[in-house]
């Protein structure tokens, strides 16, 4: 090592073994993404894969002993997969992603109709450029609860002979007025409106809306009344794509943060032995601050781990918890914003990320004077950094944009909380939060490489 730091390209030091295992591993990586549109569907192909590779619900186990190899489900939206090692007391290794992102969700009273024209009202989930949602072709995804309890999950806009759904726009001819306005104004919240249908039925009233009702009525057996109790997101059509002559990049909906989570989900999954217990923990919420019973501020992630202590340990006490809390590391799994030659400006070069340069450091987020963020101890960043150098990872340091700029959280704060020592690791992006992000296949594997890594360190 020189005395000099300066990071290189990762395309030009990386050897042999792992320039051929990138585009595999990337193959698997698309796949996933294209089964994973939302949280619910996130962690199901999650648990599928767990299953597959020999692990078992928590539920199922009366003991824990070293070896084994369990998961946890949190309410369809979260999931704690572990591998015991000697003792979770002594701590663990965990890594920690989301698996939420942007989308269009349905209000619960959202269909209306208006010049003969069938829509529905939406509320945007998460950080978005509004605009982006424009005239695009969306998907329907996700669940139903009936007046009866029964639940149906909803895909429509997937396959080639089924309809798509679009928010419109207006055309240049007459958006003098709206073009005048600025990017952040130009598009309502209220203006989110997405267009599902424009044939009249028999109804002397709402005819419009009473054939599209009829219609869900009669395939999927739901009344207007069902909405209520419904979760439905309108996500981007498009499938995840090589990106690129030289199919270096992949571009594709929700990469932030799924693909912080498949990378983390892979790499405990091919973990063979370890001397510490390691976690990996996908929740949701992330994009609205952690929230709710599903996000990492719940009470969750504790009890599973508590959980996990006492089917180790016959005399479990609440300070075993704590001390197991306390002796831990965490990578929080979150993607970082890549430098992008187009928009160059908002960005410090000596310390942003870029394209193809590696698995991202990230000491701190957060915004205007490190506001909202973990701040990793210099202690913690060398050894995390220790770890890569021995391992042969492509990594780099970097932060979200120039001081006063902007900025924005990770999960990382709320585990930090909870006494564990935790850091921002993850891949670098381009269109970060809109319908089509870019990353690069070198990074998205060293990040796969560097979380197994850590996981046996």
């Amino acid at each position: 090592m020189g005395i000099k730091y300066q990071p290189k390209n990762g395309w030009e030091i990386i050897n042999k073994k792992d320039r051929e295992a990138i585009f595999p591993f990337c193959e698997r990586y698309v796949a996933f993404l294209d089964k994973a549109k939302t949280e619910r569907e996130a962690i199901k192909a999650s648990v599928e894969l767990a299953e597959h590779n020999g692990f078992k619900k928590i539920e199922d186990m009366p003991v824990l002993k070293k070896g084994d190899k369990i998961y946890a489900v949190n309410k369809e939206k979260g999931v704690l997969l572990a591998v015991i090692g000697d003792n979770t007391v002594d701590g663990m290794n965990i890594v920690a992603a989301h698996v939420d992102s942007p989308s269009s969700d349905f209000k619960q009273n959202p269909l209306y109709e208006d010049l003969d024209m069938v829509l529905c009202k939406t509320h945007y989930y998460g950080g978005i450029k509004k605009y982006q949602w424009l005239a695009i072709p969306l998907a329907l995804h996700g669940v139903v609860v009936k007046a009866d309890g029964t639940k149906l999950e909803i895909v429509i806009g997937e396959q080639a002979d089924e309809p798509v759904f679009c928010i419109t726009d207006l055309l240049p001819h007459l958006a003098e007025e709206q073009m005048k306005k600025t990017m952040k104004d130009a598009v309502t919240g209220e203006g989110l409106n997405i267009l599902i249908g424009s044939i009249p039925g028999e109804d002397e009233k709402e005819k419009f809306k009473g054939e599209i009702l009829k219609i869900l009525n009669t395939k999927y057996g739901i009344s207007e009344e069902d909405f209520i109790s419904a979760e439905l997101e309108a996500v981007p059509v498009q499938p995840a794509r090589d990106l690129g002559f030289d199919r270096s990049m992949i571009a594709a909906y929700g990469q932030d943060d799924r693909v912080c989570a498949y990378t983390a989900l892979q790499a405990i999954l091919d973990v063979k032995a370890v001397t510490k217990t390691v976690v990996c923990m996908l929740a949701d919420k992330e994009e609205v601050g952690s929230m709710g019973d599903t996000g990492m501020q719940s009470r969750f992630f504790e009890d599973t781990i508590a959980h996990m202590i006492s089917l180790e340990n016959k005399n479990y006490n609440d300070l075993m918890l704590r001390k197991a809390l306390k002796n831990s590391v965490c990578l929080s799994a979150d993607v970082s914003a890549a430098m992008d030659p187009n928009y160059k400006d908002v960005s410090e070069p000596l310390n942003s990320p870029k394209l193809n340069y590696g698995v991202t450091l990230t000491k701190y987020t957060g915004s205007r004077g490190k506001s909202g963020s973990n701040d990793a101890s210099a202690e913690l960043v060398g050894r995390i950094r220790k770890i890569f150098n021995d391992n042969n990872i492509i990594w780099q340091i970097g932060e979200l944009g120039k001081v006063d700029i902007g900025g924005g959280g990770t999960v990382a704060q709320f585990i930090a909380n909870l006494n564990v020592e935790t850091i921002d690791c993850g891949v670098p992006l381009l269109s970060m939060h809109s319908p089509f992000e870019v990353s690069a296949k070198l990074d998205v594997y060293m990040t796969y490489k560097a979380y197994k890594a850590f996981f046996v360190a």
